[in-house]
């Protein structure tokens, strides 16, 4: 459609999708393969860069999944209740020197050991002791009901984390759970945004009339830009040496003054341009400046 006077979004040639703008980032930039070391408690978000083997099984002992009395499967009571003498008591965290007897019921508590030789537990719902004291224990409960064995959710060597994959809480948790209180991950990306344009002024200093306060490098700025090209292709060349990415706003509208010029570093291992991009549906573009990504070949990106 041709371009309308009176409108300056409705631009009539071609627009860069979204899409279109991601592949062309990616046809040019290549994943970081720093590595780091983090505690854990700052993995939250990052990237884990090596596969992580359990190096022990979850759980890593047979325990009992509940409250109750454990007890051999060969003392099950197959048709009618039954009443067993108490042999022991094992709480959680507590160590299990001894098996229990034959003909006997041991109570035991959520998360502790399974003694030796018992391999079913009757929740303490379901018992009730006799005037003798003894735990009457009902008929039909299923052999193995109730405890949870070694390596149930994971066994050992299993490969529990995949190196490339983005570590939530719940896998900062799992790693905490094989003891692990450091982890390696890939280095964050660093990203400085370039913006010029005599229109625009840094946030906190006096704006000139005809001026706009620059938003776009708010949140990773590279310094002075704006105050003179020798001053630009110093502070380009200063951040070239730590960012990974250096994403340039600049020009304006259609015209090819971009401010950037011979102040870009002539180091740079590649661009991409942006210009004239389409940010979402529903959403009117805006062609007032031109985007590029400055990729310094020194770093690898990501």
């Amino acid at each position: 459609m041709a371009q309308l006077s009176d409108d300056c979004f409705a631009f009539g040639g071609p627009m860069m999708s979204v899409d279109e703008a991601v592949g062309l980032i990616t046809a040019r930039v290549s994943a970081i393969a720093d590595r780091e070391t983090v505690a854990l408690v700052d993995a939250d978000g990052r990237v884990l860069a090596r596969d992580i083997a359990a190096p022990l099984p979850l759980p890593p002992f047979t325990n009992s999944a509940v409250d109750g009395y454990a007890i051999r499967n060969a003392d099950l009571p197959r048709e009618v209740e039954q009443a067993f003498p108490l042999d022991g008591r094992i709480q959680a965290g507590g160590l299990v020197h001894a098996a229990i007897k034959p003909s006997h019921t041991a109570r035991i508590f959520t998360g502790a050991p399974m003694p030796p030789g018992a391999e079913t537990v009757f929740m303490q719902e379901d018992v009730r002791i006799d005037d003798a004291g003894e735990i009457v224990l009902p008929p039909g409960l299923k052999p193995g009901a109730n405890v949870r064995p070694a390596g149930e959710d994971i066994p050992e060597g299993h490969i529990a984390l995949r190196a490339g994959q983005r570590l939530r809480p719940q896998h900062v948790a799992l790693a905490a759970a094989f003891g692990l209180s450091r982890l390696d991950v890939v280095r964050r990306i660093r990203v400085a945004v370039f913006s010029t344009g005599n229109e625009l002024v840094s946030p906190g200093e006096k704006r000139g009339a005809a001026q706009l306060f620059d938003s776009g490098s708010a949140f990773a700025p590279v310094p002075d830009c704006s105050r003179g090209q020798n001053v630009r292709r110093k502070s380009l060349w200063a951040v070239c040496g730590a960012a990974s990415l250096l994403i340039a706003a600049c020009g304006s509208s259609g015209t090819s003054k971009s401010g950037t010029g011979s102040a870009a570093p002539r180091s740079s291992g590649s661009t991409a341009s942006l210009f004239r991009n389409r940010l979402a549906s529903g959403v009117r573009p805006s062609s007032r400046k031109r985007t590029k990504l400055l990729l310094p070949h020194t770093r690898q990106q990501t």
